[in-house]
């Protein structure tokens, strides 16, 4: 509305001294050796505003005024990560340095890039940086216990980025900013910006890297939130291990009443967050873990979600955490209504929400147990449809299974992906693994062996047939055999030999079918399905011939046998 005269109607408190425009107006709260570290670092403090731990609603603001972003129907802000709509493992670099060279696992996953070029491209990212009118920093914790936790400060250049690492990072108290210090860990997120594709050891414009001297990173040419997410589970799969002596793990994580606690293994599509959220049970957290002397703490702060095809009646605990505060990444939604698509794989099928832990409303917060793991479910998605709903694993074979990874990748959770692929990702983690897995799978033995803690491989795949003319387990079976896990029933169970795997799997579990239990009931054709067991042996075998030479002989032993 307007004023006859023509002078626009302004709200009176837009302009009073203590609300928004004057809080803008401020530089930041920088100050000492936090504002002496920026300046040290090369940004141009005199033109760049820096926002330091803006509140949520700021972020909003910025996202909706810079970016183009826009507020669900729930209070969620929606907002779009640009031509790239998931992770760029091919552009993953580690920096090949003094300090932590003997240490890295080399190779496909962690290539080398020399010291010279992290500079230059450390370099170009500040430069951008400098450029924008808004730099965000966003200063946090990985890890709940506070033994083993590290400081992390994020500096990026979009608001949409600042609110995604407010939410996956554990959020400091007003006492512990103020003493935050100097952080263990830096990214550097000019992900709107190219790299130099002709700079030495570049491939594309894109390129994410972590130096393990400087402790810093470096992402050009990408705006996918989840390379940050990522960045900082790579440092805590080194630090762990090689500083703190613990045993980082991708992998999700509750308790029950009596403080059992239950570690979940999978990758995407495979269950792993469905099935660890289980409202009978306090969950610790659904990707990255520490399994300590003192117990299992989660290393976020927050959840990152699928949610392609996501309803409030199959997930409603995921569903009810999209609120104010949550952001929704690359989802469709109405125009008119901003109420979200779900279903609409248009942008991509890896549509995604993160949010703070908080927002579930059965987290158990802080994110710490003080005891040891009492069951592990190892999950995987079997395209061939040979392998048992459930499996009890001896601490060798739980060594064997844990570095395959076998599972299949399922449509979404990479480009060109359509239809499930047999894949092995070896510590269910092969695109963020550090050192050699051999490293983790030892510590996972020994712990296993020392607390006593029974394992289980969970197939969450198919039954009947392989892919195309058997069908996916039913969600109902799977969790039948979960909740008999926790109360212990399936342990007390009478079981069998499965064949080439080596197996012990039950004859009976109330509530799931006899011909479920044992796959070969279920397969019409007997001799096909020995086909595609030993076809599957093999591949094991194939996929682990990588590990055999680092691993004792009881563990090789552990897995499919083939006359």
């Amino acid at each position: 509305m307007s004023y006859a005269h023509g002078t626009p109607y302004v709200t009176p408190h837009i302009l009073h001294k203590h609300y928004a425009q004057a809080f803008d107006a401020e530089v930041s709260n920088l100050v000492g050796r936090d504002l002496e570290y920026f300046s040290q670092a090369g940004f141009d403090m005199d033109r760049i505003q820096i926002k330091r731990n803006a509140p949520p609603a700021i972020l909003y603001e910025d996202a909706i005024r810079n970016e183009g972003a826009i507020v669900s129907s729930s209070g969620a802000l929606i907002n779009f990560s640009g031509k790239k709509t998931g992770r760029s493992p091919k552009d993953k670099r580690i920096v090949y340095e003094d300090t932590s060279k003997d240490e890295i696992w080399w190779g496909s996953v962690n290539i080398k890039m020399d010291e010279h070029t992290f500079e230059i491209n450390r370099e170009r990212a500040i430069d951008y940086l400098n450029t924008r009118d808004n730099v965000y920093v966003f200063d946090g914790f990985a890890g709940w216990d506070p033994k083993y936790r590290i400081k992390v400060r994020v500096i990026c250049a979009r608001a949409y980025h600042a609110l995604f690492m407010n939410n996956m990072l554990i959020r400091p108290t007003e006492e512990e900013l103020q003493n935050f210090g100097e952080p263990d860990f830096i990214i550097y997120n000019a992900g709107q910006f190219p790299a130099n594709r002709f700079t030495k050891g570049m491939s594309s414009t894109t390129s994410v890297e972590i130096n393990f001297k400087r402790m810093e990173m470096v992402i050009l040419g990408t705006e996918y939130a989840g390379e940050m997410k990522k960045g900082v589970f790579s440092v805590m799969h080194y630090l762990q291990p090689v500083k703190f002596g613990q045993l980082s793990l991708h992998s999700s994580a509750n308790v029950g009443e009596q403080g059992d606690v239950t570690l979940f293994f999978g990758l995407s599509g495979t269950g792993k967050t469905t099935l660890s959220a289980d409202p009978r049970r306090k969950l610790i957290g659904d990707d990255e873990h520490v399994w300590s002397d003192d117990g299992v703490f989660n290393i976020e702060g927050g959840c990152y979600a699928k949610c392609i095809n996501l309803s409030a009646e199959k997930e409603p605990e995921i569903f009810n955490a999209i609120r104010f505060g949550s952001v929704l990444e690359n989802v469709v939604y109405n125009p008119l209504t901003r109420v979200p698509d779900y279903d609409d794989a248009a942008i991509t099928e890896n549509t995604r929400c993160a949010y703070p832990i908080e927002f579930i409303s059965n987290a158990e917060i802080p994110c710490f147990v003080k005891s040891q793991p009492k069951n592990i479910i190892m999950l995987t998605c079997d395209a061939f449809g040979v392998l048992p709903p459930v499996s009890k694993l001896t601490p060798e074979q739980a060594s064997y299974h844990f570095l395959a990874g076998y599972t299949s990748k399922t449509p979404g959770t990479e480009d060109g992906v359509l239809e499930p692929i047999p894949t092995f990702s070896t510590c269910y983690s092969a695109p963020f693994i550090v050192l050699h897995p051999g490293r983790y799978a030892e510590m996972l033995e020994e712990r296993m062996y020392k607390n006593k803690v029974d394992c289980w491989l969970i197939n969450t795949g198919w039954t009947g047939g392989k892919f195309g003319t058997g069908k996916r387990c039913p969600l109902k079976y799977t969790r039948r055999i979960v909740d008999a896990v926790h109360s212990g029933e399936l342990a007390k169970a009478e079981f069998e030999n499965f064949g080439v795997f080596n197996l012990q799997i039950p004859t009976a579990l109330e509530g799931v079918p006899r011909e479920l239990l044992n796959p070969k009931l279920a397969w019409e054709n007997k001799e096909a399905f020995e086909r595609e067991v030993r076809k599957l042996g093999g591949m094991f075998q194939k996929a682990f011939a990588l590990y055999e030479s680092d691993v004792e002989e009881k563990v090789r032993l552990a897995g499919p046998q083939i006359a």
